[in-house]
């Protein structure tokens, strides 16, 4: 099939189809005798695996690794588990961070008067660095 069908098929976009390609997550294919490329199904199940490997948030290199251990029949288990685990570490860390942003905005609005006058807490503690980067959310509007 031609990488629009495969697109069709597997649920990527063609344009991400070719992003893969070129960060070597799927390997080039055949082409025709016009230079299209062709796509079978193998090609259709990786590129399924790497669209849900996206969705699960896993990053190119995690999705290489695990591409690598999915198609080596004679891995070790505990080397998937170890990538997942790390993921899940990561993401309960930006989940703090996200947590920590919302807090700081919703503080923020909250002593907004939101009318016609010009001061806005909003904009002040956007101009203001007080180590928020550090998570200091009582300095940072928060907490």
């Amino acid at each position: 099939m031609n990488i629009g069908e495969a697109a069709r098929e597997s649920g990527v976009t063609a344009k991400m189809i070719r992003y893969y390609e070129s960060v070597d997550l799927l390997a080039p294919t055949a082409r025709t005798d016009a230079g299209y490329r062709v796509y079978g199904r193998q090609e259709i199940h990786t590129l399924r695996f790497i669209r849900q490997a996206r969705h699960l948030g896993f990053s190119i290199d995690d999705i290489r690794k695990l591409l690598a251990l999915w198609q080596d029949r004679s891995r070790a288990s505990s080397e998937v588990k170890a990538i997942a685990l790390h993921h899940v570490a990561d993401l309960e860390r930006r989940i703090v961070e996200l947590s920590e942003m919302r807090d700081t905005l919703t503080h923020l609005a909250d002593h907004c008067h939101g009318d016609s006058r010009p001061d806005c807490p909003i904009l002040e503690g956007l101009a203001t660095d007080h180590g928020c980067r550090d998570g200091a959310q009582s300095q940072c509007g928060g907490g």
